[in-house]
Formats: structure tokens, sequence, C-alpha cells
């Protein structure tokens, strides 16, 4: 990781809440650049709602240009119909970095938290303080769905070469 410089876009996936960070590394230090959410209603369409999450990251990604991406993969839990819709929405994001020729690293809620908070089990109030602290920003990134994208790009500027 020494001497790395490398922009890096983060993703938390969701139908209704795609969260999206995008973090600079250089060496060890990261910064955040950038975060949002693009976010659906479910009175629209599915389809047009996958193109606009697909749209907006694309947008995200002809802005900073990022060198990789680092995108959470679907838990599945208790709720079969929120991980299907998650998945889709994961998959509109991952047409837009494929699109834009970009590296993926996919890692699993479990792996974000203990990269960022150093538990797997962490909570998302501990995530955001962590992500907060790491990137020195003057708040935590709201809504959480934008915290726990910089989780990701954090976690794939530590677990990836």
């Amino acid at each position: 990781m020494a001497g790395e410089e490398r922009t890096i876009l983060g993703i938390d996936p969701g139908l209704a809440n795609t969260g999206w960070g995008v973090v600079r590394q250089d060496g060890g230090r990261l910064t955040c650049l950038a975060y949002g959410c693009v976010s659906t209603s479910p009175d629209t369409e599915l389809a047009y709602r996958l193109k606009k999450i697909r749209d907006q990251v694309a947008a995200v990604i002809a802005r900073f240009q990022p060198d990789c991406v680092g995108i959470e993969t679907v838990w599945f839990g208790q709720n079969i119909t929120a991980a299907f819709a998650t998945g889709q929405a994961r998959g509109a994001a991952l047409v837009a970095c494929a699109e834009g020729e970009i590296a993926v690293g996919e890692f699993t809620p479990r792996q974000i938290k203990l990269a960022v908070v150093g538990t797997g089990s962490a909570g998302k109030e501990q995530v955001q303080y962590m992500v907060r602290h790491l990137l020195k920003l003057p708040e935590p990134p709201r809504p959480d769905h934008a915290s726990d994208a910089l989780a990701a790009a954090i976690c794939y500027a530590t677990h990836r070469d």
C-alpha cells in the first residue's frame, strides 16, 4: 500500500437508497472527495428505478474517474424480498462500473465492518464514527448509506492490491 495513489469508489447498494462515496488513497493516507446517495421511489417502475441507479453511478464515475470500486455484497438474512431488490440495485451499479471498465472488489458487510471498525459485528453508529475518524470529516457522513459506501471504499483500500 505504501506509495499507492488511487481513487476508490465505494458503493452500498439498495433499491430505495444506493450510497456512494469517493476516497482518494495516497499511500496510507485516505481522503474523502465526495459522497451521496441515489434514492428511488417505490412509486416508480422497477426498470426506471434501476436505470436511475445505473445512470447516477455512471455520472459519479464520469466525474471522479475512480481507479477501482469496492461494493458490498448482498446479505440475505431473514428478508429474501429485500435481498432480491438489493441484488437488482447492485446489478445496476455493477453495470455502470463495467461500462467504465473499472476493477471491482466485492466485500461482505462483515468484511467491511472488520476493516473499518475492527469487529465484524459493529453497528451502524460505530461504522459512521470510524468512517468520520479515518477520513477526518467534520461530521458523520449522512445518510448512513453514504457512510456505508465510504466504508466499502476504505475496505478496498485496506484489502486490495
